[in-house]
């Protein structure tokens, strides 16, 4: 909880001191783009501070309702929903569409509001082995009679070790035991796929076949909240079923204003995604040829260097602060125990001499405590 005396971007101010910033989720750095701060502005000037209401009352603006379009279109779906919280978004989707006589069945790796979420449903829920195929089918199979609706969900992108759900082949299981499918996509948007646009661009899927996207308003897009995208009947009922939309105060216009602008950056400015992509290969194999372990994480912003034990974690993450670097030490529970790691998040702003300058450091320090 060091806090950041100004914006986020690749390099930051901590304690007086610039250091590089390696665990950002601003992976396309659009905190300080001035496309957005004008747009930001802009919607202050006009909408004020606050949204003064619930969506089904009186805060619902023009924005929203285009934010709502705009993400729709983004995902090829034929509706969306905003909510003021991307962890609130899994929770209430869970609890309204699923209830006592429903299976969840979750990746073990997936996030924590999905487990919550499966809690609030009252719904039974299960969990299969990491991007485990054969455990996914097994589960199915075991309990498909036993259950009116089965939910599969997975993240897109994993946060915590950067791999990515081998979609194509869930979606096949899925349909084969007539289960939906639902995508987590908070660290996959504006990241993965030639386009930044998720799971479906980077493994060219078709519309329609993830039943139930689900994405973060805080991350690649530097805003707040959360949304769910699909059919159009599905999306309707949330509207006027889920608590967190209809008790939650609606997004403040500014907010909402800041992700449209931010989508528009993320289909129109096709350099910023390739560069972050090319950050993230360069790193990933400058730290695999040091020795380190960076576990299946390949084509995404988020590599974790395991470290091990979490005395040498968090010593590792103060020597590079030291050193001028900031990344964050991940430990138990956040991962599983002797799982400690650092969270490198690269950005698409870091330049060559940033990245070298890191690997440099990493290897120095990673002899230094024998992790290689």
């Amino acid at each position: 909880m060091l806090p950041i005396e100004g914006a986020t971007g690749r390099t930051v101010q901590v304690e007086g001191k610039e250091l590089i910033m390696l665990g950002s989720y601003s992976y396309l750095d659009l905190i300080t783009h001035p496309e957005i701060i004008k747009v930001a502005h802009d919607a202050l000037d006009k909408y004020g501070a606050g949204a003064g209401g619930v969506r089904l009352l009186t805060g619902t603006t023009d924005l929203h309702k285009e934010l709502e379009r705009r993400i729709a279109d983004f995902k090829r779906t034929e509706d969306a929903i905003l909510y003021s919280s991307g962890y609130v978004t899994n929770m209430t989707l869970m609890s309204t569409l699923f209830g006592k006589d429903d299976l969840v069945v979750i990746d073990k790796y997936d996030h924590q509001s999905i487990y919550d979420g499966c809690i609030l449903s009252k719904a039974d829920w299960k969990r299969f082995n990491h991007n485990n195929l054969t455990d996914l089918e097994r589960i199915l199979k075991e309990n498909r009679e036993k259950y009116k609706r089965i939910l599969v969900v997975v993240d897109g992108v994993y946060s915590m070790d950067g791999d990515i759900a081998p979609m194509p082949e869930i979606i096949e299981i899925a349909k084969k035991y007539d289960a939906f499918t639902m995508v987590d996509e908070a660290h996959g948007i504006g990241t993965i796929g030639p386009n930044g646009r998720g799971i479906d661009d980077y493994y060219d899927l078709s519309p329609g076949e993830v039943d139930i996207y689900m994405g973060t308003l805080s991350k690649a897009i530097p805003s707040i909240g959360g949304y769910i995208a699909g059919d159009k009947d599905m999306i309707t009922f949330l509207r006027y079923a889920s608590n967190a939309f209809i008790f939650s105060a609606a997004l403040p216009p500014v907010s909402t204003a800041v992700a449209i602008k931010a989508l528009d950056i993320i289909l129109n400015d096709k350099e910023r995604i390739k560069a972050l992509q090319k950050n993230i290969h360069f790193f990933i194999s400058g730290l695999k040829e040091l020795g380190f372990n960076t576990l299946s994480s390949k084509d995404t912003p988020i590599i974790p260097v395991i470290i091990g034990n979490d005395v040498k974690t968090f010593k590792f993450a103060k020597k590079m602060k030291k050193e001028g670097i900031m990344i964050p030490p991940i430990v138990f529970p956040a991962v599983p125990r002797d799982g400690g790691r650092l969270r490198c998040c690269v950005m698409a702003t870091h330049t060559e001499e940033d990245l070298k300058y890191i690997l440099d450091k990493m290897e120095k320090i990673g002899k230094d405590l024998g992790v290689i």
